[in-house]
Formats: structure tokens, C-alpha cells, sequence
């Protein structure tokens, strides 16, 4: 008995340690895992029960399970019970944005725009922000073309036209993956802007009827391969520039005024160059003359030695000569007589 009553103390103290550290071991395993029934009970309780060693999980993938708890609630919650925690989990290690993805998803189905999961990941997952995608689906978007200046157009009077407009777009989701951005569309809205100026008759017509512009601009379907339907593009303002036609006219001028002096000078140089020409052409003459006057004398001697040719016929010659001198001395002007 007194060795029963000697072990008793001992016994207790084990027992009490025993239970401490069962306590202490019980403490450290709640507050480890308290994050995680905390989640599992708002799951839970929420009508979406997720399994507690799923969200244990989550933390040792290194997931948000928060992110991930509360996107399937909000889900659960709008009706959209098909998208599972594992697609989420899924998307969110693909590097997707799944808070953005699931408020576009509630969005769209509330606004009823066809938009299921797999789309809306694809969207997302290729840099697009599709909840402002989804945004703008149900609240268009005003776009000014362009965001600063002008956009020039000359009709075809030569009257040139400075414009801007304002483009009202709605997201197309479908082409919204692989589609053209907005740049696109202030680009085609511009260049058609200026096709439909440049092919009115006269300014006037483009400043009495601006809608001309946009029917002519609609028409044109450039919103076809973009990830926006545009709406309506509306003429904000209107003003006269310059008068091109005038300019291109008188720069016209101004050349055809430098090709006739050029075509003058060239002919004038040619006449010079004739002129000289022909200057060494009567040169040339003279001196073939000259050298035929000088071989007459030789001649007469010869016909002299030869006895062709007489005193008497030498004598002829002589008064005939002498007759021409002086009916040319008669015949030319006073002045040319006081010269000579």
C-alpha cells in the first residue's frame, strides 16, 4: 500500500504532462490549420463545399486559396456552377488573372453575352483585359479619331478640310482573341474619312452635309477582322485649311515659266551658234574668192605667153573694168561714197 501510495504522485505528474503536451500539440495544429477550416467553413456554408485537404493543398502549390475560395463562391452564387476549383486552380498557375475572369463572367451572364469559361480564359490568358472587354460589350466606348490634331483631306476643288470624329465601339468577344485594337480602327476610320473628302466634288458639299462622311466612312465594314463593332462615327468639327488646288497650280506655273525660259535660252544659243556658223561660212568664202581673184592675173600672163590673148584684148578688159568700178562707185549710197 505505501508503495502504491508512492507511485500515485508520480503517475500524475505523467499524466498531466502527457495531457500539456497534447494541448500544446492540438494548439499548434489549430492555428496552423484555422486559416484553412476558416475557408472550408465559408465554402461550406455558402453551399459550395470544397474539401479541406483541396485547400491544404492549394497552400503547399503555392495557389491564393482566398482567391481561389472566393471565386467559386461568386460563381456558385451567379448561377455559373460548371466552372470546378480545379479550373481555377489551372488558370491561375497558367498565369491568368482569375479575379478579372470571373467578375467578366458574372457580368456577361448577368448582361446575357454568350461568354463561357474556356473563351474567357483564352481572352484573359492572351494579355486582353476582359473585363473591360466585357465593360465595354454593355457600355460602349467613345473613341476620338484622331486623340490629338487633325485629320486632312482636300476635295476636288482643291479645298482642303481639317476633320475629327468621334467612333462609338462595342467589344466584339468573339473576335476579341486575334483581333485588331482600337489603333486599328482610328487608322481605317482616318484613311476613310479622307477617301470620302477627297471624292466630294467641292468642299461646300462636305460642310452642308457632314453625315456624308459617316455613311460613306460605315460602309466601308472597317470594323471587319477587329475586336470591336463600330456603331456610329460621328463629325465633331469641320475647318477650312489651305486652297491646295490654288497652290498646285501656281507651283504649275511657276514650272511652266522655267521650261519656256529654258526652251527660249536653248533656242537663242542655237541661233548664236548658227549665226557664227554661217559667219564662218562667208569667211570662208571671201577667202575662196579672194584666192580665185588672184589666180586671174596669173592666168592672163600665161594666156599672154602662150599668145591666146592680145594688147588689144588686154585693153578691152582694162575699159571694161574700169566701166564697172565706176557704174558701182555710181551705184552705191552718198554716205558709202564719203567712205570709200
Amino acid at each position: 500500500m505505501s508503495q502504491f501510495m508512492q507511485a500515485t504522485p508520480d503517475t500524475g505528474i505523467e499524466i498531466y504532462v502527457v495531457i500539456f503536451v497534447i494541448a500544446v500539440i492540438v494548439i499548434i495544429f489549430l492555428s496552423i490549420i484555422g486559416g484553412f477550416l476558416s475557408l472550408w467553413f465559408q465554402a461550406f456554408v455558402s453551399g459550395t463545399p470544397i474539401p479541406l485537404f483541396n485547400i491544404i493543398g492549394m497552400k503547399l502549390r503555392k495557389i491564393p486559396a482566398q482567391v481561389i475560395v472566393n471565386a467559386r463562391i461568386n460563381l456558385f452564387k451567379a448561377g455559373l456552377k460548371d466552372v470546378s476549383v480545379s479550373d481555377l486552380e489551372t488558370h491561375y498557375l497558367a498565369g491568368g488573372h482569375v479575379p478579372n475572369v470571373v467578375e467578366a463572367l458574372i457580368a456577361a451572364e448577368k448582361a446575357n453575352i454568350p461568354l463561357d469559361w474556356r473563351r474567357a480564359t483564352a481572352i484573359d490568358l492572351a494579355g486582353r483585359n476582359i473585363k473591360d472587354a466585357v465593360q465595354t460589350s454593355v457600355n460602349p466606348r467613345v473613341i476620338d479619331c484622331p486623340s490629338h490634331g487633325y485629320i486632312t483631306g482636300v476635295a476636288k476643288d482643291g479645298i482642303q478640310l481639317n476633320c475629327r470624329a468621334r467612333v462609338t465601339v462595342r467589344t466584339n468577344i468573339a473576335q476579341l482573341v486575334g483581333g485588331a485594337t482600337e489603333e486599328t480602327i482610328v487608322a481605317r476610320v482616318g484613311e476613310g474619312i479622307v477617301s470620302a473628302i477627297g471624292g466630294s466634288d467641292t468642299h461646300k458639299l462636305v460642310l452642308e452635309s457632314p453625315q456624308r462622311i459617316s455613311k460613306l466612312v460605315l460602309e466601308k465594314g472597317l470594323d471587319s477582322s477587329t475586336a470591336f463593332t463600330i456603331l456610329s462615327i460621328d463629325i465633331v468639327e469641320i475647318n477650312l485649311g489651305e486652297n491646295i488646288g490654288a497652290k498646285l497650280r501656281t507651283d504649275q506655273a511657276e514650272s511652266d515659266i522655267r521650261i519656256a525660259k529654258a526652251e527660249a535660252e536653248k533656242r537663242r544659243a542655237m541661233a548664236v551658234a548658227m549665226e557664227q556658223e554661217n559667219i564662218a561660212k562667208v569667211r570662208d568664202m571671201e577667202a575662196k574668192l579672194v584666192e580665185a581673184q588672184a589666180a586671174v592675173p596669173l592666168a592672163m600672163a600665161e594666156a599672154f605667153r602662150a599668145g591666146h590673148l592680145g594688147i588689144m584684148d588686154y585693153q578691152r578688159i582694162q575699159n571694161i573694168q574700169a566701166d564697172t568700178d565706176m557704174r558701182n562707185a555710181l551705184a552705191k549710197p552718198e554716205g558709202d561714197q564719203r567712205q570709200t
